[in-house]
């Protein structure tokens, strides 16, 4: 019976759009109840594209950018599965990964959310499966402990590097690229947090979960490629102050300002630090070193963001 209902929110990712497209009309088989596209006002486009190429698919134009969340809500209102998929439209899905994550689904009737093991356009894993965040592992990653001492579990920080994400296992937030939930588990947990515009909202989202009782999965058995940054490299800078936002967002909703407030010192220090030496780097009349041009600008955004609010 065809019970989920796959929602794509995209944003001027037209190409990435139309592979994730084709790749759910080749691979959902009989278990896809319908499939949405929330477009978030492209000028690309790929609302054009959906509806020449994709007629069977629901296109919801919302007429402007309304971000993640709040975009994915409005496919959650119009869909009717018993399911709801949240994909990412730089994603392409492998065969069978809907199949597989809707029947661990139904043999696990306490799983509100899952997400399939994820690889990237090089082929190599990505990093799907996180801790929630906190004081020590934000120290962790500051100090760059999760990566000297990513053996360990203790200093291995959100991304768990100890653990090579291979196994069937309950974790604490799975990447929002990704999801499978349950319908009945979402009116209970509510939809996405619509003060959440891109980022973070993940987190919140799993974690809204777990405090409802509802158990978080990672299936590695289904497996999907997800190319990032369909939509935020469009502007990546823009895109890196909103990560900043929504975690101090995320700070404040769940430990207050007190807690917010630690990110924000935390985040000045992480990113001021690191400044210095890629402008040292950025003198050496090497065209090896050219690289960590970006990384300096993107650095210098952030910090002159999180002190003066002058984005970019």
């Amino acid at each position: 019976m065809p019970d989920i209902s796959v929602i794509i929110v995209s944003w001027n990712a037209r190409g990435y759009l139309r592979d994730c497209l084709i790749s759910i009309r080749d691979t959902g088989g009989n278990c896809i109840r319908e499939v949405i596209v929330v477009d978030n006002a492209s000028s690309d486009g790929s609302p054009e594209m959906v509806a020449e190429q994709f007629p069977e698919v629901t296109l919801v134009s919302t007429g402007k950018n309304l971000g993640f969340a709040r975009a994915n809500n409005l496919g959650i209102k119009r869909a009717t599965g018993s399911y709801l998929a949240l994909v990412n439209s730089d994603v392409v899905v492998h065969q069978d990964c809907f199949q597989k994550l809707q029947a661990f689904m139904e043999a696990h009737s306490d799983v509100g959310l899952v997400g399939p093991k994820v690889f990237g356009r090089d082929g190599l894993l990505q990093r799907t499966c996180r801790r929630l965040p906190g004081a020590w592992n934000m120290f962790c990653e500051m100090l760059a402990l999760d990566r000297v001492f990513s053996r360990w579990p203790l200093f291995s920080g959100r991304e768990m590097r100890h653990w090579d994400q291979q196994n069937l296992a309950e974790v604490e937030v799975l990447s929002g690229c990704f999801w499978v939930a349950r319908t009945s588990a979402v009116k209970k947990v509510g939809g996405l947090d619509e003060r959440f515009f891109f980022y973070a909202e993940d987190i919140d989202w799993c974690k809204g979960f777990r405090d409802a009782g509802w158990r978080v999965m990672f299936v590695p058995e289904a497996t999907a490629t997800h190319f990032g940054g369909g939509s935020s490299s469009n502007a990546p800078f823009r895109y890196s102050i909103e990560m900043l936002r929504a975690n101090l967002t995320y700070w404040k909703k769940h430990h207050g300002l007190p807690g917010m407030a630690l990110y924000h010192l935390v985040s000045v220090i992480h990113y001021g630090v690191r400044v210095v030496p890629l402008a040292l780097l950025k003198a050496i009349p090497f065209s090896l070193v050219r690289e960590h041009d970006y990384k300096l600008k993107e650095n210098f955004v952030c910090v002159r963001w999180l002190l003066t609010g002058v984005g970019v």
